[in-house]
């Protein structure tokens, strides 16, 4: 044997073992989990704007693949108080339909940069649960829609397909958690708007809806609805009157009703309400998963609108994910909570084919 073989030899034999070790942990190792989120937002000002925080490398390092980026259809009627987010002005006719085709032309213009694909078929939701990372176009708060259903086509063909139908500014559509009722849950025209949603392909989000709303819309909509953020009391009764972290709970009865319709509810990230850490994150949204059942719960974090929370990248949900390993949660669990039933609902609203 030459020298050079020699030492060839002598090394392959000493790097063996290690080879053999690392084959082993791989082995061990198990897969990483795919992420769905069902509320998120990416602004274009501010300390997190899509300029400071691209959406490619941000999903990337979670491997979320299936992400809900929820454009504020009314934020520019909103401001800031010591009860939270409240209306400070009413969009004029035709002005929140504008609003939102801006902001839908920044949105994709980031998307493009970023390489991303746009949700806007079952197809495109059954590559994303295959590892292409997509991201669904989505409205919090349907104030373009005035007088008719008509706006909602329009949405519809910009890319929308995953409609909150209520937020913080009154609209013609129905209650919400933190004012006065005034509709009575949903309005004529907001049945017609589940209604048209359904024959459209769009999915039904009822965060931030009334009870009564919530019920209206169950008895009204042929395919399951989601409520994408916020978190579940058995307990407590939220009440339009109080402090927005405590009204905007969703009551046990109306959660288990929308799970009930083959539904699911999304957890945030609010850390007054879920708690500061990783790990209490990833324990709350286990036990919604045992009171709603494992078909029915899921990631809504609603990064980026939250301050200081316990979840704010999607890193931290492979955290909520270790945990829930590290606790025996079976791996059929964790791919439905993280990124399956999203992906479930989301793809039997988009089974319609509009005319």
């Amino acid at each position: 044997m030459t020298r050079m073989n020699r030492r060839r030899f002598l090394l392959a034999a000493l790097a063996a073992p290690f080879a053999l070790r690392q084959a082993a942990l791989a082995r061990k190792a198990p897969a990483r989990v795919l992420v769905g989120d069902m509320h998120a937002h990416l602004f274009f000002f501010g300390p997190n704007a899509a300029a400071k925080r691209p959406l490619a490398r941000t999903m990337a390092a979670g491997s979320a693949t299936l992400v809900a980026w929820s454009l504020v259809g009314d934020l520019p009627w909103l401001r800031r108080s010591p009860r939270g987010l409240r209306q400070k002005g009413v969009p004029e006719k035709g002005e929140a339909l504008a609003w939102l085709r801006d902001e839908i032309g920044r949105a994709k213009r980031h998307l493009a940069e970023q390489g991303l694909k746009i949700v806007r078929s079952p197809e495109d939701v059954d590559r994303a649960l295959k590892g292409e990372p997509y991201v669904v176009l989505s409205v919090e708060g349907a104030s373009f829609v005035e007088k008719d259903v008509g706006p909602l086509r329009a949405a519809y063909d910009l890319g929308i397909r995953h409609l909150q139908l209520v937020h913080y500014v009154d609209n013609a559509i129905g209650d919400f958690q933190t004012a006065k009722p005034r509709h009575g849950g949903l309005s004529q025209l907001g049945k017609e708007v589940v209604a048209e949603c359904n024959r459209l392909g769009m999915l039904i989000d009822l965060a931030h809806a009334s009870e009564d709303g919530v019920r209206q819309a169950l008895a009204i909509s042929n395919v399951p609805v989601v409520w994408s953020h916020g978190s579940v009391t058995r307990t407590g009764h939220p009440h339009w009157s109080m402090a927005a972290t405590k009204a905007r709970q969703l009551r046990f009865e109306s959660a288990k009703a929308i799970a009930d319709r083959g539904g699911i509810v999304g957890l945030w990230s609010l850390r007054s309400d879920v708690g500061p850490t990783i790990g209490d994150y990833a324990e709350r949204l286990a036990q919604m998963a045992e009171w709603l059942g494992e078909d029915h719960a899921a990631f809504g974090t609603d990064m980026n609108a939250i301050i200081n929370p316990p979840i704010a990248s999607y890193a931290d949900l492979q955290g909520v994910i270790a945990r829930w390993r590290k606790g025996g949660m079976a791996e059929t669990r964790i791919r439905k909570l993280a990124i399956e039933n999203y992906a479930r609902v989301l793809r039997q609203a988009l089974g319609a084919k509009p005319a």
